[in-house]
């Protein structure tokens, strides 16, 4: 018997309809469009402005429309696996709470912290349980609603995050498509460059933590800068190295979408065309753990079976890896 793999056979995605571009930006921050798109190639974001909206709502929608396409039936979701550093609340997981928007009310869920990498992670975690045979319908869920801990008074990190949700469906298949491999890192001790400084059990939340802006992201933009570029880029050429690929064999690059700059830097140490590059930076910014599902989601219908795809990604933690995977419909 042939050894069963996990093959992502279904796409959704959703980002809320109001925008936030650079010009906006210039009203409220020392800022300009042309600063803003050389240095990280963002000309606008989606944020989710109903205050009575969160994470798993935005998430809710991307699932439905999986849901939709595939005409399945949502009690035949076997478990919900949701990445975001932006959940609706500390407990329960917003994986559950998808689950009960959806009505996927046989399903068991829970959620991956990695930030930015998070939905490399929560894919790995997810295809183990198709491989192993436990599972046959995992969704992936990458959802970030950062407007939620950005502070719109510092120029260094407001213009890069957005709102936004992609999921992917994950099924057996005993065809040679599917997640092939994997290769995922972490360190900790990059936390000090890129954190939120309280609201956990370290400095749970008070007047003073508050007043003092703490639970906003912190980011030392030039030290994740380097970080990133470095990890992104090398852990693709290592996957490709552990596989016996090159760039050539490989049709498209899905990095997260963090700044153009460390996109191009992946790219060009793995010796792809800009033309196989998935890249919607320019219209949803940063949506962390939203950025690869919802670039899977723009390109669904340029990908065809069989395509190589590498999945890249770096974050905070410090977290990084890549995934390679061939695509399955």
């Amino acid at each position: 018997m042939s050894k069963l793999r996990a093959a992502i056979t279904s796409v959704g995605g959703y980002v809320p309809e109001d925008k936030l571009t650079n010009a906006d930006l210039e009203k409220i921050i020392d800022t300009t469009d042309e600063w803003i798109t050389t240095r990280t190639g963002i000309k606008e974001r989606r944020i989710l402005r109903d205050p009575n909206k969160a994470s798993s709502d935005m998430a809710a929608e991307a699932v439905k429309e999986i849901l939709a396409k595939k005409q399945l039936d949502p009690l035949d979701i076997d478990c919900i696996i949701c990445a975001t550093v932006t959940p609706d609340m500390i407990f329960p997981a917003t994986a559950n709470l998808i689950g009960d928007k959806v009505g996927a009310k046989n399903a068991y869920g829970f959620d991956i912290s990695a930030a930015c990498s998070g939905f490399l992670y929560a894919l790995n975690l997810g295809t183990s349980l198709i491989e192993s045979g436990r599972n046959k319908k995992v969704i992936v869920v990458g959802v970030d609603k950062m407007s939620a801990i950005v502070d719109y008074t510092d120029r260094t990190t407001c213009i890069i995050f957005g709102d936004g949700a992609g999921a992917v469906l994950l099924e057996p298949t005993p065809e040679d498509v599917g997640i092939m491999d994997s290769i995922l890192y972490s360190d900790g001790s990059g936390a000090k460059h890129l954190h939120m400084k309280a609201g956990g059990s370290l400095r749970p939340a008070s007047i003073e933590t508050v007043a003092a802006k703490e639970h906003f992201i912190y980011q030392e933009g030039k030290h994740v800068f380097k970080f990133a570029v470095t990890g992104m880029a090398d852990v693709s050429q290592e996957l490709l190295e552990k596989n016996d690929l090159t760039g050539d064999d490989i049709d498209w690059l899905v990095p997260h979408q963090a700044n153009l700059r460390i996109i191009d830097a992946t790219r060009e140490r793995i010796n792809l065309p800009r033309e196989k590059v998935m890249i919607n930076i320019h219209n949803y910014g940063n949506t962390t753990a939203g950025t690869i599902p919802l670039c899977l989601w723009d390109y669904e219908k340029k990908l065809k079976k069989g395509d190589k795809l590498v999945l890249a990604a770096f974050g905070g933690g410090f977290t990084w890896g890549a995934i390679y995977l061939k695509w399955a419909y």
